[in-house]
């Protein structure tokens, strides 16, 4: 992650928490101890405290729809004969981009009526994670961009929470995973959804990163990035889909 002057702030109002909680008397003490190593559990309170976990239902909407009315009949198209694909929601924070996913699949239940599909969503905090898996959440969250004829249709009101549908989390499987560690035993995927997430590194790990899931796509696999971000001048192995803002087709071999 990168922290410019302008957002060095995040520093202090994230980890002061952590450092008191471990009994630090500030910061310096906070990294001295992080620099000794051995201490995986303030190692991982540090990475959940500085992880930017902003996430909704349908962010931006148009990948989504893209993803149903362009992408999903290639698929069917190019993946006739095995009648299976994956698709990988990497940085997948609390669920909600793997949950819409899922539900822009079970709206299109009748093209895919035979077809195996399977949705791996990862993110390096084990707390968003727990939450995403549970599939809880609150009157604001499924205000924000959920249709409420989804909520309607794939939410049940639990207290004042609301619990997405059993079906639907059932559609995803969860896994703790660093974007910047290889890759290997996640398997091959069809699609891959990286959105937001490169925005916070250097151009050195952005260009890491997207070496890493060109090697885990065919050459006709589309990757989703957020509507800020591009593949310009940091890797030649994908290239945007026309008239598409951030997406991208891997091309060549």
């Amino acid at each position: 992650m990168v922290l410019s002057p302008d957002r060095l702030y995040l520093l202090e109002s994230r980890l002061m928490a952590v450092a008191r909680k471990k009994g630090k008397k500030g910061l310096e003490d906070l990294i001295a101890a992080l620099r000794t190593g051995g201490d995986e559990a303030l190692a991982r309170d540090v990475t959940e405290a500085m992880t930017t976990n902003e996430s909704s239902f349908f962010r931006d909407i148009e990948p989504f729809e893209l993803l149903r009315a362009k992408v999903l009949p290639q698929l069917l198209k190019n993946r006739a004969a095995t009648k299976s694909f994956r698709i990988w929601c990497a940085a997948a924070s609390s669920g909600q981009e793997p949950y819409t996913v899922a539900m822009v699949l079970k709206e299109e239940a009748a093209r895919l009526a035979g077809w195996r599909h399977e949705i791996v969503a990862t993110d390096i905090s084990t707390e968003m994670l727990s939450k995403a898996k549970a599939g809880l959440y609150s009157q604001f969250e499924v205000q924000r961009g959920l249709p409420v004829q989804y909520l309607i249709k794939y939410f049940k009101k639990q207290d004042d929470l609301w619990r997405i549908d059993a079906a639907l989390r059932g559609m995803v499987r969860y896994e703790e995973f660093n974007l910047l560690d290889t890759p290997q035993g996640l398997g091959q995927f069809d699609v891959v959804f990286c959105r937001n997430v490169l925005i916070y590194f250097d151009q050195e790990t952005q260009a890491a990163v997207l070496g890493r899931i060109a090697d885990l796509i065919p050459s006709d696999g589309v990757l989703f990035l957020g509507g800020a971000e591009t593949v310009s001048g940091l890797s030649e192995r994908f290239e945007p889909m026309a008239g598409q803002g951030g997406v991208f087709r891997r091309c060549g071999a």
